[in-house]
C-alpha cells in the first residue's frame, strides 16, 4: 500500500509522484524523504541509496532521482531515533566532517 506519510491518503499511482505532486487530501508534498521507501533514519545521511548530496528537509519536495514511493505503512516509516541514537549519530558527523 502507498500512502501519505502525514494523513494516511492511498495514492493510487505512486509512480506518478513528481517534485509538485501533492496529497489529494491534506495538501502536503509527496516526493518526500518521509515517503521514500530508501528513508532510513540512522543511515548515512537517512537515507540507504548512496546520495550525492544531503537532503536537509526530510518533510520537503526535493530532486533527489533515487525517490521510489514507500509501501509501508505511514506508522512504520522513519520511526524517530532514541535520544541516545541521536547523540551517537551527531558524534559521528562531526567526527566525519558531516555536522551540518
Amino acid at each position: 500500500m502507498h500512502a501519505c506519510h502525514y494523513c494516511g491518503t492511498v495514492v493510487e499511482n505512486p509512480r506518478e509522484v513528481y517534485r509538485s505532486t501533492t496529497c489529494d487530501s491534506c495538501g502536503k508534498d509527496l516526493k518526500v524523504c518521509l515517503n521514500c521507501r530508501f528513508y532510513s533514519p540512522g543511515a548515512h545521511w537517512d537515507c540507504s541509496e548512496s546520495i550525492d548530496e544531503l537532503v536537509k528537509e526530510k518533510d520537503r519536495a526535493n530532486f533527489c532521482t533515487f525517490f521510489s514511493f514507500g509501501s509501508r505503512p505511514p506508522a512504520q516509516r522513519g520511526a524517530p531515533l532514541s535520544d541516545e541514537s541521536q547523540q551517537a549519530k551527531r558524534k559521528l558527523d562531526k567526527l566525519f566532517g558531516n555536522d551540518t
